[in-house]
């Protein structure tokens, strides 16, 4: 597998406080990864550190499609092809759910072969705003505001799509809807880097898992072997 984004022994910080310890992680081309970690482990710091959003130190190194990105401004880390949908959504709730969307288009990078995302394309994936298209943002249920977010996010035309804790505070039957959709964006070969605490959720779209505790990775493999390391779940995932 062609590797799409790598990690190498990242130290970051916010501040003067030390947060990520010698990190390194990899997602190949058409892979969804999974970074598995209580609350506070440093799951949510990963990608704002990919995304350029907190500084990294020392001699690590962010890599994406070849290139090395460590230390790239966020707009010009978000124009290679790299997506986020953070965990508090941050949605423009006065706009409409239209507006949402055309705020989020832009070119797809030249490098990107796929089909393009467009309105049309989006809303055929999450047709439950459709209907909703003039509703303005901060009106819609939670389930409803997490698929405008990653259709936002879509809209970018992203080669990575990274997603925190997207099915957080959902009900269960948005949660299996939302999988159900994941699930669609990895057929059609979209890398996906996701934190995650919904484990059921997460098996229905994840191909390997890290194991993330105070800022390091402790563990690594396919969630078959995650789940055959009991030891493994409770030191580190168990709540």
């Amino acid at each position: 597998m062609t590797e799409l984004l790598a990690l190498e022994s990242i130290d970051a910080y916010y501040g003067m406080s030390h947060v990520l310890h010698g990190v390194s992680l990899s997602v190949g081309a058409g892979e969804v990864v999974l970074l598995l970690g209580r609350n506070g482990a440093g799951k949510s710091t990963i990608m704002r550190t990919i995304m350029g959003l907190v500084a990294t130190r020392g001699v690590g190194r962010v890599s994406y499609a070849g290139r090395d990105i460590t230390g790239w401004a966020p707009h010009a880390i978000a124009r290679l092809g790299i997506g986020l949908v953070p965990e508090d959504r941050r949605m423009f709730a006065k706009l409409t759910v239209r507006d949402n969307l055309e705020l989020g288009r832009k070119e797809a990078p030249v490098a990107v072969k796929r089909e393009r995302w467009d309105l049309q394309r989006v809303l055929a994936l999450f047709p439950a705003l459709a209907d909703l298209q003039t509703r303005r943002a901060g009106t819609l249920s939670g389930g409803q505001q997490q698929m405008l977010t990653i259709a936002r996010a879509l809209m970018g035309n992203p080669q990575l799509l990274m997603l925190d804790e997207p099915a957080e505070g959902l009900a269960p039957i948005v949660v299996e809807a939302l999988a159900h959709q994941l699930a669609l964006l990895r057929t059609q070969g979209l890398s996906m880097l996701v934190s995650e605490q919904n484990l059921s959720f997460s098996r229905a779209i994840a191909d390997r898992a890290y194991v993330i505790e105070t800022g390091c990775v402790r563990y690594q493999g396919t969630l078959t072997e995650l789940d055959a390391n009991p030891q493994a779940w409770t030191r580190y995932i168990s709540f």
